[in-house]
């Protein structure tokens, strides 16, 4: 009975040992989820940026990693399927236990996310130029908000290109639709008359866009400057733009400035239906400061290919990712609610010249950048601002929200406060 007892007590040591060795192996590294679409109709914006994180976790490891750690990543593919994105999200912090999530593109896919990181506490970095009329403690929004991209970009059209009719043309999800609203809004407030802004969608992969190019040119035709604002995404973009061309529809004649089109969208097709087009951006490869040539520069070595081009969300990536470490080693952990508090004030030199800054809303201060699509693929820019502009998480353009901050800090801590009734409506 004793060498029984014993012989058990050694078994239930051994157990114990190991799961104690198993835990401990688990907490040996940090896990970085990558929640990016490498297939459908997203992979060819979003496949890039799963690169770019790959890219900062093997710098960041080279330099000792992080907390005494080396960084993990965890990648998986939601295939531009949005239900997927909350299910892969939900796998990637029950089961694989990741300390943070880069990921999506698209905000069909981020809102699918989002309840699922709200509810399970865990955080997610957006790096995508969205339409705002969110802010979540869960989320930090590295891309441009409407006020640091589509006002700008209209103003440019309208100030400097004398722009009268508008035509807003996008892809048929949240995005576009909440952004064409805030802009025709803020058209009309400019004095802009229904008769001159038509609004049109088109579902993700549109290809046949013979008829709506000819509406669109038709609508042109009316003997004032008439221009496309473009919330077009993934590769709907290459036939859009080969349509303007078949029907002889010029940057000179009608141009567009698109939100959703960047360098990587560019590499590899036939740019000369797009020369003389616009895009409006925070950042493009061709600005020339010694920390883009840098970047550009690690880009080229991690992916072996000298031609391999970087774009905005790259930068948006690279951005949120050295405030996440920043933040990470601030707060000595990589618990979600210690980590969150930290990233509001992070400061990273952006690639451009200038300081990106982390802001109570959970949005970043940024440059906005107007561009002039080139032959070669990169766009040359022809405008933008001087300093960096503050994200407004809530349009002060739509009426409903002209009274509503985002500000995570206290005494008020709420994605949804209104200023004069003093009331948090949103998550706490």
């Amino acid at each position: 009975m004793k060498i029984k007892l014993l012989t058990m007590g050694v078994a239930l040591a051994l157990s114990a040992s190991s799961i104690t060795f198993t835990a401990q192996a688990a907490d040996d590294t940090i896990k970085v989820g990558i929640l990016h679409s490498l297939s459908g109709t997203m992979a060819i914006s979003e496949s890039t940026l799963k690169d770019t994180v790959l890219m900062m976790i093997k710098e960041q490891n080279a330099k000792g990693g992080l907390l005494g750690k080396k960084l993990e990543p965890v990648v998986v593919d939601p295939a531009s399927d949005w239900p997927m994105f909350a299910e892969k999200a939900r796998e990637l912090i029950t089961k694989d236990h990741v300390s943070v999530i880069f990921g999506c593109w698209t905000s069909v896919s981020r809102k699918s996310v989002l309840p699922v990181v709200e509810e399970l506490n865990s955080l997610l970095f957006y790096p995508v130029q969205f339409e705002g009329e969110e802010s979540s403690k869960n989320v930090f929004y590295t891309g441009a908000a409407p006020n640091t991209q589509a006002i700008p970009a209209v103003d440019y059209l309208m100030n400097e290109v004398g722009v009268k009719r508008w035509v807003l043309e996008g892809t048929d999800y949240v995005y576009p639709r909440t952004t064409n609203k805030i802009l025709e809004t803020y058209l009309k407030s400019k004095g802009v008359q229904d008769k001159d802004i038509m609004i049109n969608y088109t579902p993700f992969g549109y290809s046949d866009w013979q008829s709506i190019v000819s509406n669109i040119k038709q609508f042109g035709s009316q003997g004032k400057k008439t221009a496309v604002v473009s919330t077009i995404n993934g590769d709907a973009n290459v036939p859009f733009y080969k349509e303007l061309a078949n029907q002889g529809v010029s940057a000179e004649d009608i141009p567009v400035v698109a939100f959703s089109v960047g360098e990587q969208e560019l590499s590899g097709i036939d740019t000369k239906p797009l020369v003389g087009h616009l895009a409006a951006w925070n950042y493009f490869q061709s600005i020339e400061t010694p920390a883009n040539e840098a970047f550009i520069k690690d880009w080229h070595k991690f992916t072996g290919n000298p031609k391999a081009v970087t774009n905005d969300p790259m930068e948006a990536t690279y951005i949120g990712f050295k405030m996440w470490t920043q933040a990470v080693k601030q707060a000595g952990t990589t618990k979600t609610d210690a980590v969150e508090h930290a990233m509001i004030g992070q400061k990273v030199a952006n690639l451009t010249g200038g300081v990106d800054v982390m802001n109570k809303n959970h949005y970043l201060s940024k440059p906005v950048y107007i561009g002039e699509i080139q032959g070669n693929g990169q766009i040359d820019t022809v405008w933008g601002t001087d300093n960096v502009v503050p994200g407004d998480a809530w349009s002060n353009y739509l009426p409903a929200d002209k009274n509503i901050i985002a500000d995570w800090t206290a005494p008020i801590k709420c994605g949804h406060y209104n200023t004069v009734t003093k009331v948090c409506s949103g998550q706490k």
